[in-house]
């Protein structure tokens, strides 16, 4: 079944939308084979969370536009799942708030970085970076540290969706404001991060484009005050009860 032909009115029609590109990622050579593991497990975060965008989720991409639209130099870093998953939707964010795209991977090949900026630019990217690998993350050995010095390297905001660990850690000890999307509050990714957005990367990218249009023309003063309004500890409070709470009485499979 391709994803064309997904009913959309079946009850699984987003998770198994969102099985079917990961799936083609692999196939593409976009998404590695451990990222289908990683993306079962958000998926089962998913689950508890009711498979919706909770208020302090919400709240959380609200910060991140705000502080998006304040940044000298964003950079959204795009990794083979976020490529296969929310490609065009991670152009338009990018486009929204004047961040630059950089390719950035764990499992780095040479091949897979072409295969993911081409595909970006097939959805609208007109510049992609990450290729050229002439800046290192301090901190991080072997390939997984490398980026472009003019992208990620200079960055004072950086958004990291789904992003490991030890790269979060070692981007916020580089002094970087870091922005995380992920389905696990228990995380070293969000717990390191200055906006933790505990929610699945299909709603939360669109969702921080929506905020950023809805703040294009709000002041530095309001963008400043919804950043400053905002609790990281509490946000990761909020996802983590509302997983504890969950249930998976009433779903369909």
């Amino acid at each position: 079944m391709t994803g064309t032909e997904i009913p959309e009115d079946h009850p699984r029609y987003a998770s198994l939308l969102t099985r079917h590109r990961i799936e083609a990622g692999v196939e593409r050579g976009i998404t590695s084979k451990q990222g289908l593991i990683a993306q079962g497990r958000g998926e089962a975060f998913d689950y508890l969370l009711g498979e919706r965008t909770l208020p302090s989720a919400d709240d959380a991409a609200r910060a991140a536009a705000a502080t998006l639209l304040s940044a000298e130099r964003p950079v959204f870093s795009v990794n083979g799942n976020v490529a296969a998953l929310v490609p065009g939707e991670t152009v338009e964010l990018a486009e929204a708030v004047g961040a630059d795209l950089e390719v950035n991977l764990f499992n780095r090949t040479e091949e897979r970085m072409e295969a993911i900026a081409a595909h970006l630019r097939e959805h609208g990217a007109a510049e992609v970076k990450g290729l050229t690998g002439d800046g290192e993350i301090p901190g991080l050995e072997h390939a997984r540290g490398t980026v472009d010095a003019d992208g990620i390297g200079a960055a004072d905001v950086v958004v990291v969706p789904l992003e490991d660990g030890d790269r979060a850690e070692a981007l916020a000890a580089a002094g970087k404001t870091e922005i995380v999307i992920d389905l696990n509050p228990g995380s070293r990714s969000p717990r390191t991060a200055a906006i933790p957005i505990i929610d699945n990367v299909l709603r939360a990218v669109p969702n921080v484009t929506a905020h950023a249009r809805d703040l294009a023309d709000a002041s530095p003063a309001e963008r400043r005050a919804i950043v400053d309004e905002f609790d990281p500890e509490a946000a990761l409070e909020a996802a983590e009860r509302a997983i504890r709470e969950g249930s998976f009485a009433g779903d369909e499979g």
